[in-house]
């Protein structure tokens, strides 16, 4: 018998990725995508294409009824936004109406797609997991999942949602089409154009890896519980000495202060707004990487039997579909 699942995000980085693994496991697809969104990511999949928005989940709803599963995976994913009420409305309401409608129609178990944003974090070199508190929220992005992931968790204990959440950290690789803030950073460092870093650390992992979690997740995971799908954790100087030598390309041998960046981070908020664009560099940005981004993948290694590859293999097939498509001149 053919499983049904419905997955949203499948225009996305991480969604195309999972829907891509769960049709190898014999799945049959139902995705969702805006009327208005990049279809490139759909190209040589099989699935049923619903079009929708988070802004209204219940208009798809039918479309929900007779899946076994629900992925939900799409999110407003960016570090700067014009309207921080937009994006708190898909983020959080939309994924709340969208939990609701697929519990009315009978879905059987939910795999959401979070965020380590979500999460507490140490921030000094230590490691973070699912159980570090949550203390200070920097930047409407993790406000935005923050409290997303707090609904869905309130859903699971007072209406048994049947829901498993996972955590990604910073996924990385191929068909990451707009790019993701960090394929950005990995595409201006192939281009040469990355001249200083800051000190901040992150965890790095593979695309494929984190759609794989979410297989596991589904296959293993236990209602209500959290999973961190991460993978390498390493300074943002090593990331880049490892993404120049792999694009062959001189590294950035300047870091610089967070202080000394606040000027050009004002300047370029002042241009995003005024003209539409998204900012390289944000006050909130400079903020959140005062932090290093440490996290542990340990419960998931243990629990759902989650690998991840080294971050060289990561960075490796990020640079190389950004040179096959073009990106890279």
């Amino acid at each position: 018998m053919v499983t049904s699942t419905f997955v949203t995000g499948v225009t996305g980085f991480v969604g195309s990725a999972v829907a891509r693994k769960l049709v190898e496991r014999g799945h049959h697809l139902r995705v969702l995508t805006r009327p208005n969104s990049n279809k490139a990511n759909l190209q040589g999949l099989d699935a049923a294409v619903v079009e929708g928005d988070l802004l209204n989940p219940e208009a798809f709803e039918e479309s929900l009824r007779g899946c076994k599963y629900l992925f939900h995976v799409a999110a407003d994913y960016r570090l700067w936004v014009p309207d921080p009420a937009q994006m708190m409305k898909i983020n959080v309401e939309g994924t709340r109406r969208l939990m609701l409608a697929a519990q009315r129609v009978g879905v059987e178990k939910i795999v959401y797609c979070s965020s380590v944003a979500a999460l507490g974090l140490v921030g000094d070199g230590s490691i973070a997991d699912e159980t570090t508190p949550v203390h200070k929220i920097i930047g409407i992005y993790k406000q935005s999942k923050y409290e997303a992931e707090q609904a869905v968790l309130k859903l699971i204990q007072e209406n048994q949602l049947p829901a498993v959440i996972v955590n990604p950290s910073t996924p990385i690789g191929p068909r990451d089409i707009k790019p993701t803030p960090t394929g950005q950073m990995i595409l201006d460092c192939t281009r040469g154009k990355m001249p200083a870093y800051v000190d901040t650390g992150l965890n790095i992992v593979h695309v494929d890896d984190v759609a794989e979690g979410h297989l596991l997740a589904l296959e293993k995971g236990v209602i209500g519980e959290k999973y961190i799908l991460g993978g390498e954790n390493m300074s943002l100087r090593d990331f880049f000495a490892m993404t120049s030598k792999i694009a062959n390309v001189r590294p950035p041998l300047m870091r610089l202060n967070q202080k000394l960046i606040w000027p050009v981070a004002i300047a370029s908020e002042w241009m995003a707004n005024r003209f539409g664009i998204q900012p390289r560099v944000t006050r909130e940005m400079l903020l959140m990487s005062y932090k290093k981004m440490f996290f542990s993948s340990a419960k998931a290694e243990r629990e759902l039997g989650y690998r991840y590859r080294p971050a060289h293999e990561a960075i490796k097939d990020a640079v190389d579909w950004f040179r096959q498509q073009g990106y890279v001149r």
